[in-house]
């Protein structure tokens, strides 16, 4: 039996080594191939491979068969372009049948894929450019002046008369790469002034996520899988797109503006049965206020990037008829704890991120580096070999085994000597029924060091005596010093590429602010 054939907790901990993962795919460590991985091993039958759902209401189907073939004359005119092994191809596409034909075609032919996001302008394209020195760029045509203003790069426009001139080039191609040969270069989500870290994954990186994939999405064969994240980044390429189809799974992604509403009827058309998705999609389908005047088929939700508040994830299971649970890992570390999703012998307890995925030992640790008691704040670590790596994360472990997230290191508000965690605030403030999004940043205090300041978004207009019910909801939640001292209301969050409310922004405004006063 293979690793596919398990669905509970307990089987997890018993079966899984790394030669069952290796046991799930055709190469070997001497000869891999993300593309033949996903694509070409499962082009018999007809079966679709892709379900993308775009803003202006097309839906594109795209099987197998149509993916390899297109990608192999991808891969085939890189070659005759003089592209060769190791030599890096950046793709800036909305998702598309011209993005992945790309992605993948560049894969087959031993080249490094760079995937950017497309609302990079000219300054976010030219850092990671100059980085990495692409030999060419897909893009569209909307993108391709940006492209080229950012610098030296050959930009290959990704059209329908591209696709039509490529069409005549062989319908397959004969790679030759090998697992440890680099694969994918990925920028994480930092803002696009910036440049963030790039991690470099070989093509055997995809038996590790393997991991992810059967623990953490909980995909199993017969699954229809959806994830609305941009394929630009960590979740949208590894989670939601390479995962499913290496396992020979449907995938689904979301193409163009984000509209939840377009999103949910997607959910409903394309019969999606798991689907993984930010906490920010699903905060973005509940504020929609339309979530119910769809029908669903899902079986598994998940989410990721940042914690659930409660009061979403109360609303999706009532409304989806399945608990979302939590996932919780980073680009690079990869998933380390999970929910099972799938496994009825494991109970989803509420706010919790689940308990350590196979193979892998995490542990909360205090300042000192010894284990924090159970229900003890401290950093989340995951061990690598014989060395203890930090996540930057913080979190805590009941008796149990179960992980709870307690937000980055550097989100920690201390006030008059207390440590107080912007996850907890923000949960207590989204319960009220007036507030649609909220952060929590310590901002100066003279007296205690640190107070607590809010930024909320509301549902409608601004009313006399809200910020007090804000307040006293926080104090009726959770201790009474946690409540914020200072409450903002604003049109928006500033949020990172990958959706995630970025708090950095928030205290640097704060910082600006007070030594432009000085």
């Amino acid at each position: 039996m293979k690793l596919t054939d398990y669905t509970s907790y307990a089987d997890a901990h018993t079966h899984y080594s790394k030669e069952a993962l290796w046991a799930l795919f055709d190469g070997t460590r001497e000869r891999f191939n993300i593309a033949h991985e996903c694509i070409d091993r499962h082009v018999d039958g007809g079966n679709v491979a892709l379900r993308i759902a775009h803003a202006d209401g097309r839906d594109e189907i795209v099987t197998f068969a149509e993916l390899g073939r297109r990608s192999s004359q991808f891969a085939h005119y890189l070659t005759g372009g003089g592209v060769g092994k190791g030599d890096r191809v950046a793709v800036m596409l909305e998702p598309s049948l011209g993005y992945y034909c790309a992605l993948f075609g560049a894969i087959k032919a031993g080249a490094v894929a760079v995937p950017m996001f497309t609302l990079f302008g000219p300054e976010g394209i030219r850092l990671r450019a100059e980085d990495c020195k692409p030999k060419l760029m897909f893009t569209n045509g909307e993108k391709a002046a940006d492209a080229r203003e950012a610098g030296n790069l050959d930009v290959v426009v990704v059209d329908d008369a591209f696709l039509a001139s490529i069409d005549d080039l062989p319908s397959t191609f004969e790679w030759d790469t090998a697992g440890n040969d680099l694969a994918v270069l990925q920028y994480t989500s930092g803002t696009t002034r910036q440049l963030p870290a790039a991690v470099r994954h070989t093509h055997r990186s995809i038996v590790t996520l393997m991991v992810a994939a059967l623990y953490a999405t909980g995909i199993r064969p017969g699954d229809r899988f959806f994830c609305p994240s941009s394929p630009a980044w960590g979740h949208g390429l590894w989670h939601g797109t390479l995962a499913p189809l290496a396992l020979g799974v449907s995938t689904g992604t979301f193409s163009g503006k984000f509209d939840p509403v377009r999103l949910l009827k997607a959910l409903q058309d394309f019969e999606i049965t798991n689907l993984t998705a930010a906490a920010t999609h699903y905060r973005m389908m509940r504020n929609s206020g339309r979530a119910e005047d769809f029908t669903y088929r899902f079986e598994k939700l998940t989410f990721t990037g940042e914690p659930i508040d409660s009061e979403t994830a109360a609303y999706v299971e009532r409304v989806f008829g399945v608990k979302v649970r939590s996932m919780y890992g980073t680009t690079e570390i990869g998933v380390i704890i999970a929910n099972y999703p799938g496994a009825d012998d494991l109970e989803v307890r509420d706010g919790a991120m689940g308990k350590a995925v196979p193979g892998v030992e995490v542990e909360v640790q205090d300042a000192d580096g010894r284990p924090a008691k159970p229900g003890e704040i401290g950093e989340l670590m995951v061990r690598k070999g014989d060395e203890w790596f930090p996540t930057k994360d913080l979190g805590r472990v009941d008796e149990d085994g179960y992980f709870y997230h307690g937000g980055r290191a550097d989100d920690v508000i201390i006030s008059a000597g207390w440590t107080i965690g912007a996850i907890e605030i923000e949960d207590a403030i989204l319960r009220h029924p007036d507030v649609a999004e909220a952060a929590a940043i310590g901002v100066p205090d003279e007296v205690r060091g640190q107070v607590v300041k809010a930024y909320v978004v509301l549902r409608g207009a601004e009313r006399s005596g809200l910020v007090e019910e804000i307040q006293d909801l926080v104090r009726q939640n959770l201790s009474r010093h946690e409540y914020p001292r200072q409450v903002e209301f604003v049109d928006s969050l500033p949020k990172t590429p990958a959706g995630k409310v970025n708090r950095k922004i928030l205290r640097d405004e704060v910082a600006q602010a007070i030594a432009g006063a000085a």
